[in-house]
């Protein structure tokens, strides 16, 4: 079974992600932090990184540097929506991602072009969303609780731009797919999304094994 997570930064598409991968027993891939391990990459390397070349030269990072704390940091999420947006670096972390997704007993992975592009034939698609102000406020809550201190203006902003930055890129944008369920956590509890999110998933796992019924 492979379950596609979808959604925008701070929308709470890897919460849930998580909790939907303990709930089936199934490995989970957070793709962002494919993007993630570029731009650390092209920090440490001092490369341009709105130079598609330099962030390409960042996509052979070594699995390791997954588990590096420092790749959730907001520094190096904003160098990675600005990474992500070169189509040879999409390209280049594409097979990585559609090996994980199709690997013996399924999985669940969580970004923004999942069930668009890398696993078009999942069997239940999630596209998570949050509106803006929500989300900027869970970010900056988020940023306080790790001892960095930004205004909620700011966040606010850098929300808005990641937006823009991921629905606008030319190649494989941040876009609900067609068969995709939509849940909005504007207003839910971490235990309410997930709950909900279970729900949508068994919808849409029932309405499959039924069209193949018949």
């Amino acid at each position: 079974m492979i379950i596609a997570v979808d959604g925008p930064a701070a929308s709470g598409k890897g919460t849930i992600a998580r909790a939907l991968a303990r709930h089936y027993e199934l490995p989970h891939l957070d793709t962002g932090l494919l993007y993630r391990a570029v731009a650390a990459t092209v920090l440490r390397e001092e490369l341009n990184p709105e130079k598609e070349a330099d962030a390409v030269a960042a996509t052979g990072f070594d699995d390791l540097l997954l588990a590096d704390e420092w790749l959730r940091t907001d520094e190096v999420g904003k160098i990675a929506s600005v990474v992500s947006a070169h189509p040879l670096v999409r390209a280049a972390l594409l097979q990585r991602q559609k090996r994980f997704a199709h690997q013996p007993g399924g999985a669940i992975l969580d970004g923004r072009d999942i069930g668009t592009v890398i696993a078009p034939d999942a069997d239940a698609k999630l596209f998570v969303k949050a509106t803006p102000t929500i989300r900027a406020q869970r970010r900056h809550a988020e940023l306080r609780r790790n001892g960095i201190m930004a205004s909620l203006d700011k966040v606010l902003a850098d929300i808005r731009a990641r937006d823009e930055r991921d629905t606008k890129r030319a190649d494989a944008p941040l876009v609900a797919a067609p068969d995709a369920a939509v849940l909005d956590t504007s207003f839910l509890s971490i235990e309410a999304a997930v709950q909900k999110a279970i729900q949508l998933v068994e919808t849409q796992r029932a309405k499959k094994a039924a069209a193949t019924a018949r």
